[in-house]
């Protein structure tokens, strides 16, 4: 089973998307499978990170805005703002897709897991998540 979701983004972060790939599994009905997580962006990535403290979303986003600012005088692709070729970097860095476990019907997370769409450019954006059960 295949689902292509659509998550509305406010700007730059990390958006749990936890839920909406759960409803995903659960419609499948498949008791041991895997779950396939992939964005069909360049300049947004998936990420599965603490969803207890939103402190350690922040202190990730900053790292990551530090490590890959705007800005860049090496950066030769500007055409479509300063936010985008980092925003390709931040992607390339992080994972474009995840592998997910189902047991017992659902994602078989750790106590403090969730799944998050991180979003690298600072404008909203309506990202294309397809979720897969297999």
């Amino acid at each position: 089973m295949t689902r292509e979701l659509t998550i509305p983004t406010p700007g730059p972060g990390l958006h749990e998307i936890t839920a909406e790939v759960r409803a995903v599994v659960r419609q499948a009905a498949r008791p041991r499978s895997l779950c396939t997580v992939f964005v069909r962006h360049t300049s947004a990535s998936l990420t599965i990170q603490e969803n207890a403290d939103p402190s350690a979303r922040r202190d990730l986003e900053r790292w990551l805005a530090r490590l890959v600012p705007e800005g860049d005088s090496l950066y030769t692709h500007t055409s479509e703002g300063p936010d985008d070729m980092p925003s390709h970097i931040r992607a390339a860095l992080t994972a474009t897709s995840l592998g997910i476990p189902i047991l017992e019907g659902d994602l078989a997370l750790g106590t403090w897991q969730g799944i998050y769409l991180w979003e690298h450019r600072r404008r909203p954006h309506r990202r294309r998540v397809v979720v897969s059960v297999v």
